[in-house]
């Protein structure tokens, strides 16, 4: 009787700790599917101020939510996304044939300005001096109505979403001069132009501002209205990317980014809505 009493006594437990953890299992699961949670990107230093933006909004309106935004460049984010780093990539250029085949949300379309220190008085180029500055075939701006002064070329690094849409859709298979400074981030090219006399680089439509002068090119101004009538020549898509369809929080942001809130912040931020 003493031995089937302990059983009794010890069995009573075990079955209330067993129904304890089921029940701690369905409130987690119940808490994963209820909207709450973190959303991690990375990627394009391009999308990033435009995600900053996206994200904040999001977190406005869903305080449960926590979305935490990281640059490192588009072969970061496209990686990132791959290994399972982060939920959500971006990338401000095509994936390569190399790169894995992540699922694509196209969030905007951007310019790439043709960007200069603010005393340089050229104003147009065509694009094919674009392309000869930049590999350096023209090294002074006197060869393209400017003053008889070497051009300091500012550019961004190897990797760069930006740099591969520049080299794409201007360079022609040509390669960037080996003399261009090169720098992280379109903010560093902006800045490193600002302060250069007699500098041009290349940015994103999202980071012009007046401290450089975007210059038209085949007599088409660098301008937001210029790329969405289709007669500005350097303009590319930006990506978010995720390594399957997205589903719960992260499907929900988005798709809010997609959406009609989401892509008027994008065109408030200096970017081309995709709808």
């Amino acid at each position: 009787m003493l031995n089937k009493l302990r059983t009794r006594r010890f069995r009573v437990p075990f079955v209330s700790l067993v129904g304890l953890v089921l029940l701690a299992s369905v409130v987690v699961l119940a808490g994963c599917n209820g909207g709450g949670g973190t959303i991690t990107e990375a990627g394009s230093t391009t999308v990033q101020p435009v995600a900053e933006k996206l994200a904040s909004a999001f977190m406005a309106d869903n305080p449960e939510v926590n979305i935490i935004i990281q640059g490192g460049g588009s072969s970061t984010g496209v990686k990132s996304c791959n290994d399972g780093t982060v939920d959500i990539g971006a990338a401000s250029r095509e994936l390569k044939s190399t790169e894995p085949n992540l699922v694509k949300h196209t969030l905007a379309r951007d310019g790439i300005a043709i960007a200069v220190h603010k005393d340089v008085p050229v104003s147009d180029l065509t694009m094919e001096q674009v392309r000869d500055i930049f590999s350096g075939v023209i090294t002074n701006w006197n060869e393209v109505g400017g003053d008889d002064i070497a051009i300091i070329v500012v550019a961004r690094e190897e990797g760069s979403g930006t740099r591969a849409a520049f080299e794409e859709m201007v360079m022609d298979e040509e390669l960037i001069t080996d003399t261009a400074i090169l720098q992280p981030s379109n903010g560093a090219v902006k800045t490193t132009v600002a302060n250069t006399p007699n500098s041009i680089g290349f940015l994103s439509f999202g980071y012009l501002d007046g401290s450089v002068k975007a210059l038209a090119v085949d007599g088409v101004a660098g301008s937001v209205e210029n790329a969405k009538a289709g007669t500005y020549p350097i303009v590319r898509p930006l990506y978010f990317l995720t390594k399957e369809q997205p589903t719960g929080i992260v499907k929900e942001f988005i798709d809010f980014c997609l959406g009609a809130e989401g892509q008027s912040i994008v065109e408030d931020e200096g970017y081309l809505s995709v709808q």
